[in-house]
Formats: C-alpha cells, sequence, structure tokens
C-alpha cells in the first residue's frame, strides 16, 4: 500500500498593513514630496527676491548702449550707470522742473548744443526721450566735463550737477569733494561715486567690465 503523501503547505504570507498604516506611509510620502517642493520653492524665491531687490536698489537697463558710448566716448561704463541712476533712475520719461529730460537728464539747450557741433542736423529736442540719443547726448557733455577738468571726477560730477562755471569758481580742476558750496551738489556727487563702486560689483559682465 503506498504510503500516504504529505499535504502541501502554504508559505506564511506577511499580516496584510493596517488601513491605519497605509494612511501613515501615505502622508509621510506627501510630507517628504511637499518638503522637497517648498525647498526648490524657497531656493527659487530667494534669487527671485535677490533679482528684485537689485532691481530697485540698483536698476540697470539699456547697457547695451551704455557700453557703446562707453567705449566710444572713453568714459566708465559703470560711472555712466551711476548717472543715470542718481538723475532718472533709469526713467527714460523723467522731467527735472529746470526742463532736463530723459535718463541722463540733459537740458534743451545742452542737447541743441551738442548736436550742433557733433553735426546731428536731424535731432530734434523731444528726441531726448529717446535712450539711445539721451544716453549719447548726456555721455558726451559727462566726457567734456572731464576733459575740461584734467579728468577730476569729483569736478566733472559736480559740474554736470551744477554747471561748469560754478565749478570754476569752486576751484576748478583742483576741486576737492569738501570744497563743494552746495550741499545738494556734494551730495549727488558723493551719491555717484558710490553707485558707480557698486555697478561695478554687481554688474561686471552687463557692463563690459
Amino acid at each position: 500500500m503506498a504510503a500516504p503523501r504529505p499535504k502541501a503547505t502554504r508559505a506564511a504570507r506577511p499580516p496584510a498593513p493596517s488601513r491605519g498604516s497605509i494612511v501613515r506611509r501615505r502622508i509621510i510620502a506627501g510630507l517628504v514630496a511637499i518638503g522637497i517642493g517648498v525647498g526648490a520653492a524657497v531656493a527659487i524665491g530667494q534669487i527671485n527676491v535677490s533679482d528684485a531687490i537689485r532691481e530697485v536698489t540698483l536698476p540697470l537697463r539699456h547697457d547695451d548702449i551704455i557700453r557703446q558710448q562707453a567705449d566710444e566716448k572713453g568714459v566708465d561704463p559703470a560711472l555712466i550707470a551711476a548717472v543715470i541712476e542718481a538723475e532718472s533712475g533709469f526713467d527714460s520719461a523723467a522731467r527735472s522742473d529746470k526742463g532736463a529730460r530723459g535718463l541722463m537728464q540733459v537740458t534743451p539747450a545742452t542737447a541743441l548744443d551738442i548736436a550742433e557741433r557733433s553735426q546731428g542736423t536731424t535731432f530734434r529736442v523731444r528726441d531726448l526721450g529717446d535712450p539711445d540719443i539721451n544716453i549719447r547726448y548726456g555721455t558726451f557733455h559727462l566726457e567734456e566735463m572731464m576733459r575740461i577738468f584734467g579728468g577730476n571726477e569729483v569736478a566733472a560730477l559736480a559740474a554736470y550737477n551744477a554747471g561748469s562755471g560754478t565749478v570754476e569758481g569752486w576751484g576748478g580742476a583742483d576741486l576737492e569733494l569738501g570744497d563743494i558750496e552746495f550741499p545738494e551738489t556734494r551730495a549727488y556727487v558723493e551719491q555717484v561715486l558710490e553707485k558707480r563702486e557698486e555697478y561695478r560689483d554687481n554688474y561686471p559682465e552687463e557692463l563690459g567690465l
């Protein structure tokens, strides 16, 4: 008589996870995903916030025109950017009470004089609202002040703000910051020189430095 076959045995199955365990796992997975997403969002947010703060505190636009005029006229591009920031905050529609217009706050009288001397026969005063023309004429005037005052940046900037005749009365090419008699002009020169360094530090590639 044949021996009885042993009964087949089934491998023991692990106990099925409880509903509470499944829910906990899903919650943990979700929190991990949220954590990763929040981390990425915070990193991106920090970059965006940093750019936004810089745009407000140290704006830069029309850097291609600034570089071109700096090369053409031999003026520091960071200095041009700093003058624009001080004069108009990069607002091409800006106008002063004295009639100065545009990015570098060029007066119509100064612009017409520059146009005549540079054969700008098609120039019209309304063209000062054009960033290209305004930066071109403003840089022309700034370079001329630098040349008149022997490369003295303090004197040139003071003349850009208060007029060359006024600066001649303060000492001309020998002018130092403490010699500037108008508090607003002294503050203007200090601001431009300070911002020039900030533009050098923050926008070296954009300004071709």
